[in-house]
């Protein structure tokens, strides 16, 4: 025991860490892979924390094993008495709150940088979630046409409704850029909503009356799905959203298009 015991111990270390190493479905513990910068330090303090507990796990049982194994009872003799361990009971009240300490920390300082709004985003849109379906706007690019009228790049949302069978689901396209600063500026006309994309790693109340607003860096081009993660409704489960995560000359090249489209009366 004495001799394979550290063994074991040295060979999950060694095991734990050269996994880390890849960013697989094990090493994120149940976590998407994430597509923004913010959600990949929401990956990196959810690792952290499954590394302390791990290493808190460790320690336990192993003290638990330890104890059963060398200590177990060989007789009916009663084991030598002590009062008082000084220096285990100071171990053993001062570590949590020094581990508590570490842990909060990391955890304000990555809350600081996902939940911080810059100044001077490089694409601000204005996300508006209504029963039961989402509008996505551009203010940065204004069409200027009579027949517009919603001024601006807009992608508006028609969801499904099993009493119109002759109605389809039409899924608003949100496009934003890879690579680039992009702030969400959330309202809501009628109930509380929620802004949830999966591979963010984050998500944020669409509130009545409350100016709500995120910030992301995407890091990662592709297509997903969003939805609104607060129960809303009836129709709650149908009001979802795709999001396009593209290069900055595919965006420019989209927004256009948009605008040419707008000008000439579509939609």
């Amino acid at each position: 025991m004495r001799r394979w015991l550290p063994r074991a111990f040295l060979l999950l270390g060694v095991a734990v860490v050269t996994t880390g190493c890849k960013s697989n479905a094990f090493t994120r513990m149940g976590m998407t892979a994430p597509v923004t910068k913010q959600g990949q330090v929401t990956l990196s303090m959810w690792q952290g924390s499954w590394i302390a507990a791990w290493g808190v796990g460790i320690v336990v049982w192993g003290g638990i094993l330890w104890a059963i194994t060398f200590h177990r009872k060989r007789s009916d003799q009663l084991p030598h008495q002590v009062r008082y361990n000084l220096p285990i009971e100071i171990l053993y009240t001062v570590l949590p709150f020094i581990m508590v300490g570490v842990i909060f920390y990391f955890t304000a300082r990555d809350e600081r940088y996902i939940t911080q709004n810059p100044a001077h985003p490089y694409l601000r849109v204005l996300v508006i979630g209504e029963q039961w379906s989402w509008q996505f706007s551009y203010p940065q690019y204004a069409v200027n046409s009579p027949k517009w009228p919603y001024g601006d790049v807009t992608q508006v949302g028609a969801m499904y409704n099993p009493d119109l069978p002759s109605t389809k689901q039409h899924l608003p396209l949100l496009v934003i850029p890879v690579g680039k600063t992009v702030q969400f500026n959330l309202r809501s006309p009628d109930v509380i909503h929620s802004f949830w994309v999966v591979p963010f790693e984050f998500k944020r109340q669409v509130i009545p009356g409350f100016k709500n607003r995120f910030t992301i860096t995407a890091t990662h081009t592709g297509s997903f799905i969003g939805r609104c993660g607060e129960l809303c409704g009836v129709y709650h489960s149908r009001m979802l959203f795709r999001i396009d995560i593209v290069t900055l000359a595919r965006f420019h090249q989209w927004i256009a298009g948009q605008q040419r489209q707008q000008i000439s009366g579509g939609v």
